[in-house]
């Protein structure tokens, strides 16, 4: 039986639809962070008020940074190593983010950030050994 199922095409078209889901997702909550008023953001993440706004804002700017980071290195070619980096610091983040959700006992939202958390390690895992992609020469 053939262990290789899944074909090296196969595996840079799924890891495509992960890197824009997980940049889609970071970029559509990144902004809100650093752009939606904190007393409506607050409403939908019940974790802002324990924060510093600073701090929320800063952390937006991060997951629209993140949310690049996922796709313009690996579109351009462009030190594409960078991508597994960023899908790194997302899953180091999601962690957090778990941690966090756990702490205030929100268990509610913790299936996100397993979906999130999937993505991401999907994105370490086969852009680090699956799919490469290699810098443009």
């Amino acid at each position: 039986m053939n262990d290789n199922v899944i074909s090296g095409k196969g595996w840079t078209f799924i890891l495509w639809v992960a890197q824009l889901l997980l940049a889609a997702a970071y970029a559509l909550f990144g902004s809100m962070k650093a752009t939606q008023p904190l007393d409506q953001l607050a409403m939908m993440m019940t974790w802002i008020p324990s924060f510093p706004p600073a701090f929320v804002r800063t952390l937006g700017v991060v997951e629209v940074l993140g949310a690049i980071g996922l796709v313009v290195p690996a579109l351009t070619r462009v030190l594409p190593r960078l991508t597994v980096i960023a899908a790194l610091c997302i899953l180091v983040h999601q962690l957090c983010a778990v941690a966090l959700h756990v702490s205030k006992g929100e268990y509610n939202v913790l299936g996100l950030n397993i979906v999130l958390i999937a993505l991401a390690a999907l994105i370490v895992w086969g852009r680090g050994t699956k799919a490469i992609i290699l810098p443009r020469s």
